[in-house]
């Protein structure tokens, strides 16, 4: 076999073009490393990663994603050049909501995308505090206000009036009720506005009149006198009573002539005609009087109250005659008792 001299000139040309293929290669890897913008919680960083997916990244940076973390894209996706990741961890706030208070999270830090994010939706009327569009640091209160409007409709009375005249032909101390008194009776419509379960408005929306009351008309006398044999006679007040007559008969007294107080009053005077007897809560001992009648028969007429019975009660009286025929034909009837001014 015949041998050949190695070519020294050509060797050269070999390890030259090897050369020149590993600064190649070395060179397009340089080029294969990605510029990457890292957002997190709004804190802005840019690197140059070799890594093939995001995942790979956050591994190589050392970055941990919290439970419930935002991320903008998949860990799975593969890594571009001029990317721009985005993360947001969750942030705590305090939720007032309905009477109570929770501690929630969210990666969002407007009190509308927080709302939002945990799936609570307002009314048409409810409002927060902060506003929906207020800008949120962790552990903020977050004030939720559900509005409820309820309309109700009530029936109330309308109370009547007393209207009250005076009669110069009524005695004084009567009264005539010349018309009775009705309430009326109106429907209304009442909006009833609650804060989170707690009423804080009331509005009259509507008043409706169902029927007017009817006012009361009263007459009260101011005649303060009457006419007898001795002219007009002025009194303070007139009563309706139930008059009776007794005299000094057994019958009438329980005593016979010579017992003990026989022909005496209940104010040690001596019986006799003009003489009455009354109840002291009613007509007081002592007090002047005029007895008139009502039947068209003879007034009694003047007299004193100075004696009392066991069964003279109330508006009873008990008119004194000297005789037991006198006191027979009186009997019981209806009288009017003036109360004469002294």
């Amino acid at each position: 076999m015949e041998n050949h001299p190695v070519n020294k000139t050509n060797q050269f040309k070999v390890l030259t073009v090897l050369a020149i293929a590993a600064s190649l290669s070395l060179g397009v890897y340089m080029y294969q490393g990605k510029e990457i913008s890292l957002s997190m919680d709004g804190e802005i960083k840019n690197v140059i990663s070799y890594a093939e997916t995001v995942n790979d990244l956050l591994k190589k940076e050392k970055i941990h994603l919290k439970k419930g973390a935002y991320i903008n894209v998949s860990l799975d996706s593969k890594l571009e050049d001029k990317m721009n990741i985005i993360i947001k961890n969750p942030k705590p706030y305090t939720l007032s909501l309905e009477g109570s208070l929770f501690d929630v999270k969210s990666v969002h830090d407007t009190v509308g995308e927080v709302l939002k994010d945990l799936g609570i939706v307002l009314g048409e009327k409810d409002y927060t505090y902060p506003k929906l569009d207020g800008k949120l640091t962790p552990n903020s209160n977050i004030e939720v206000f559900r509005i409820r409007q309820q309309v109700e409709e009530v029936e109330a009375a309308i109370p009547f009036k007393n209207i009250v005249t005076t009669n110069n032909k009524l005695d004084v101390g009567a009264v005539n009720i010349v018309q009775e008194g009705k309430d009326g009776l109106k429907k209304s419509q009442i909006k009833k506005e609650y804060v989170n379960g707690v009423l804080t408005s009331t509005t009259v929306i509507k008043e409706e009149i169902i029927s007017e009351p009817v006012d009361k008309i009263v007459e009260k006398g101011s005649k303060s006198f009457f006419v007898s044999s001795r002219g007009k006679t002025n009194y303070k007040k007139s009563i309706i009573m139930t008059a009776t007559a007794y005299d000094l008969s057994y019958e009438s007294t329980g005593k016979n002539p010579g017992d003990k107080y026989y022909g005496l009053t209940a104010s040690g005077t001596k019986a006799r005609p003009g003489v009455v007897a009354v109840d002291p809560r009613i007509i007081p001992l002592g007090t002047k009087l005029y007895v008139q009648s009502l039947d068209g028969s003879k007034d009694y007429g003047f007299a004193i109250a100075e004696d009392t019975g066991g069964a003279i009660k109330n508006n009873k009286i008990d008119l004194f005659f000297n005789s037991a025929n006198e006191v027979n034909r009186f009997g019981r009837r209806k009288v009017k008792v003036y109360i004469i001014e002294d």
